[in-house]
């Protein structure tokens, strides 16, 4: 009886099939552009301001919808997003990658990263849209909020590195169950930010999906890159001996 990898050849990518779905199934990819724009327009304003209003609760809006342990969940998820911790996760990445000897997949990985934040930064300063100011915020935050950068960049680490990772592995198994921790992550990061107040829902909307778009860009490039041999990093082999004949 043939193995499942053989009935199902594409569960040999399912890692690069899952990034792509996640990048489609994002609410926010009706298109960045087309967001972008009915948010300069003020076209969003009314769901945001809903969906915020409706994580509090109605007698005091500075108390979100929930259990107490609920907001000190959301605060450490949060934190998962942050600058230092994704810089200290892209570090450690990239010296697994040279305690590895692949060296050129540490310096692509980290410069895909970098770049990843780069252009949050950009795009930032490009809409310049405040905070929101319908609930209090929970947390601290001083940049502008389009898109959320703890989503957007969230959304680029995570998936990154489980696609880089996912192609090291010879399991279908073990790449499914990276991919799908890594967007289970992403988008825990990415509620938290409207949970606690901080952004709009359709900042966080436009994080996931430059965010999710990018990692899926550096997905392909790091495949044709080790194609050519030009970084470490041939694919795997099929797991069929794994699953066995049957």
């Amino acid at each position: 009886m043939a193995s499942l990898i053989e009935r199902m050849p594409w569960l040999r990518r399912i890692d690069s099939r899952i990034l792509l779905v996640f990048v489609v199934l994002v609410p926010a990819l009706v298109a960045f552009g087309k967001l972008a724009s009915e948010m300069m327009e003020g076209d969003t304003l009314a769901f945001d301001r809903w969906l915020l209003i409706h994580l509090r609760t109605p007698a005091d809006p500075s108390v979100p919808i929930g259990p107490g342990w609920l907001r000190e969940a959301m605060v450490d998820f949060t934190a998962l997003g942050g600058g230092a911790v994704l810089t200290l996760i892209t570090l450690l990445a990239a010296g697994y990658l040279l305690a590895r000897r692949k060296a050129a997949m540490a310096l692509f990985l980290t410069v895909a990263i970098a770049g990843g934040g780069i252009l949050n930064t950009l795009l930032k300063y490009g809409f310049v849209r405040e905070r929101p100011d319908v609930v209090p915020h929970l947390v601290e935050v001083s940049s502008a909020s389009f898109p959320s950068g703890h989503a957007m960049n969230s959304a680029m680490v995570y998936l990154t590195l489980a696609a880089l990772l996912a192609r090291a592995e010879r399991s279908w198994r073990v790449r499914l169950f990276l991919m799908s921790g890594a967007i289970l992550v992403t988008l825990l990061v990415g509620f938290s930010r409207a949970y606690l107040g901080v952004h709009w829902p359709t900042d966080v909307m436009a994080g996931w999906s430059v965010g999710a778009a990018w990692a899926c860009l550096a997905s392909i490039v790091a495949l044709q890159f080790q194609r050519s041999h030009t970084i470490e990093g041939p694919e795997p082999e099929s797991d069929a001996a794994e699953d066995g004949a049957g």
